[in-house]
């Protein structure tokens, strides 16, 4: 079968669609390419074979980076006894490379019982979706993906050369177009241009700031230069939002390459600590609410909710939490300040680092955050916060290589799985 670019995936999806309902389809799709575009595209497609069987019984997702290919194929090939219809989702399957983040790697004999599986193995109305960063078309596993499968190729030109930043530019445009025409609101080639060169190539952080240029505009139904100056942080130069990122998704290596080019550009190595502790500490508030909620209104697996129905269920409960934290610091202020004060002393504010959703007109990054939480355990986080504690008590009063320190826990934090992680997250163990 063809290969399938991203962009051509409506249009195919389309022609399915218009076969009669007797005709085979495929059951065995690989999506591989650009993270963005990868979960843009996987969205879709799942919608699309699932799109008369509830979602919630109707997808299974793995963890293809900690499952065994023994694991994937019992899934694979398990009945339902409620729905005849099922998919099967594997997240960054190492099908052509284990990867610095990975804790399984393929063997040959691995490679064979895929082969095998999506040749003659899949049952009809089951359908196995396998996603990966890179691919390797000399494998051999390949040829058996093309001829029986699906592949959706969703790579874009890392390049310098015109075609590539041409194609970059391309899938940045498009990404705007979208969440610009569900706002109703337009952006210039000035203001486009700055935004791009702000950030570089990196589609989430830029998707990212688009919403917060959406919020910050309000209703005014253009997004200009000025705006882009105003809220948009120069990130392609400063890879601390890159190393935090890094961080949540647990890719060390990302992680140890983006720490490695902040300390050639000379950041200092508290300044480095102190945007982990922050983010450490996101993840805990994130991570003891969802705990806490989860006690009254059941587990909630978040990887595993689209953005639409956590801005519908989850955002007003948030927001509910924020506004009782901001009562509870507005109580302590009022108890601590002057019984007559001064007319002069400003009332305080509250510090957002406290809120869920500092923003809460930009859902999207809140919707983030509590995606990649889930990669972490409360008791991970707790050690992580300790170890962030004694490394900045050394750093200020022993002759450490903070490099050296740094990189240590960037690998300890990224370290997947564990006993805690395991415990914490045993009914919400498949997730994409």
């Amino acid at each position: 079968m063809p290969i399938i670019k991203y962009n051509c995936l409506d249009e195919y999806l389309g022609s399915l669609a218009q076969l009669p309902v007797a005709s085979p389809t495929p059951r065995f799709f690989l999506i591989c390419g650009e993270a963005f575009l990868v979960r843009r595209s996987f969205n879709e497609l799942s919608d699309f074979l699932l799109q008369d069987v509830n979602r919630e019984f109707g997808l299974d997702l793995v963890e293809g980076s900690t499952t065994s290919m023994g694991d994937i194929i019992e899934q694979t090939t398990t009945f339902s006894f409620l729905l005849s219809k099922r998919v099967i989702a594997v997240k960054n399957a190492p099908l052509f490379s284990g990867g610095a983040s990975s804790d399984i790697s393929y063997s040959t004999r691995d490679m064979d019982l895929l082969s095998t599986l999506i040749e003659k193995g899949i049952p009809e109305k089951h359908t196995l979706v396998m996603t990966c960063s890179s691919l390797d078309k000399r494998k051999k596993v390949f040829k058996t993906i093309q001829t029986h499968g699906v592949v959706i190729d969703c790579t874009v030109s890392k390049g310098i050369r015109k075609s590539d930043l041409d194609e970059q530019r391309g899938v940045l445009q498009e990404i705007a177009k979208n969440l610009l025409a569900v706002s109703k609101k337009r952006m210039d080639a000035a203001a486009f241009n700055a935004l791009l060169d702000q950030t570089g190539f990196n589609p989430d952080l830029f998707a990212g700031n688009i919403e917060k240029l959406i919020a910050y505009t309000g209703a005014n139904p253009a997004i200009c230069l000025n705006d882009i100056r105003a809220v948009v942080i120069r990130d392609k130069k400063d890879p601390i939002f890159s190393l935090t990122n890094a961080l949540l998704e647990k890719d060390a290596a990302k992680a140890l390459g983006f720490l490695s080019s902040l300390f050639k550009e000379g950041f200092h190595p508290l300044q480095i600590l102190k945007s982990l502790e922050n983010q450490v500490r996101k993840l805990m508030m994130i991570k003891s609410f969802i705990l806490s909620f989860s006690k009254n209104k059941g587990s909630q697996n978040f990887k595993r909710m689209n953005f639409n129905g956590f801005t519908q269920n989850m955002m007003p409960i948030i927001l509910a939490y924020d506004e009782k934290i901001k009562k509870t610091m507005a109580e302590r202020d009022a108890f601590l300040s002057p019984v007559n004060p001064s007319k002069k002393e400003k009332k305080k504010a509250i510090p957002t680092d406290l809120l869920l959703a500092p923003n809460p007109k930009s859902p999207y990054p809140v919707f983030l955050t509590f995606q990649k939480s889930e990669n972490f355990s409360l008791n991970e986080l707790k050690d992580a916060i300790i170890a962030l504690g004694d490394l900045d008590y050394q750093l200020k009063s022993a002759p450490i290589d903070a490099n050296v320190g740094i990189e240590n826990f960037i690998i300890s934090i990224c370290r997947k799985g564990g006993d805690f992680h395991a415990a914490e997250n045993q009914n919400s163990r498949h997730y994409l």
